[in-house]
């Protein structure tokens, strides 16, 4: 017996079976909770230095919003973004969650697309999806082309400049879609509305 105990030890003599873990996780934590997480924030902030702060977009020395989060435009004279099912509050992102078939849905549509129609004199066929539902987020930036073409005549007259001026003007900020292959072509509602204010202000 005191052979065995001489070969294997007691069990008071080992250490605890947790010490090991606890080690483990303390060092896991601080390679990647600290350092890897500080390395790659340094990193991304050398080579996309807008992007790592979360493209915010600055006018004037005052920061106004960002270029991955839709706003409220409302105004005649401004092209309007999505419909948001968060308010346009990056803390709230999510969709209405409603199906297709909900009453709830089809009740704003319906409003949504006579409003619509009233205030750019198209049919209903015309209006662009982007215009009647909100994205899955609830605070995309973007508007389709199509959408923002539609716009175009509302806004012209309102800033007093022909359609023609404006078309330009749009045309200039079709974005893409990523890569070449990523996405469809869109328009940054945000930043389209702040080009707008630079070449055509409000009289």
């Amino acid at each position: 017996m005191n052979t065995m105990k001489s070969i294997y030890g007691s069990k008071a003599s080992q250490p605890p079976i947790w010490r090991p873990a606890l080690g483990l996780a303390i060092i896991m934590l601080i390679l990647c909770g600290g350092f890897y997480a500080t390395a790659v924030t340094s990193f991304a902030g050398m080579l996309f230095p807008q992007q790592a702060t979360g493209s915010l977009v600055t006018q004037n020395g005052k920061q106004i919003g960002s270029a991955l989060v839709s706003q409220p435009f409302s105004a005649a004279y401004y092209f309007h973004g999505r419909p948001s099912s968060a308010d346009n509050d990056p803390m709230a992102t999510g969709g209405s969650n409603l199906a297709p078939s909900n009453p709830e849905l089809r009740d704003r549509v319906a409003q949504t697309s006579a409003a619509l129609t009233q205030e750019f004199q198209v049919s209903s066929s015309q209006l662009p999806v982007d215009l009647l539902a909100s994205s899955g987020s609830g605070v995309d930036p973007h508007i389709s082309p199509a959408a923002a073409l539609l716009q175009m005549k509302t806004v012209a007259i309102a800033r007093g400049i022909t359609s023609s001026q404006l078309e330009q003007l749009v045309l200039q900020h079709i974005e893409a879609p990523q890569w070449g292959i990523f996405g469809q072509p869109r328009v940054n509602v945000l930043l389209l509305n702040l080009a707008l204010d630079t070449q055509y202000p409000r009289q």
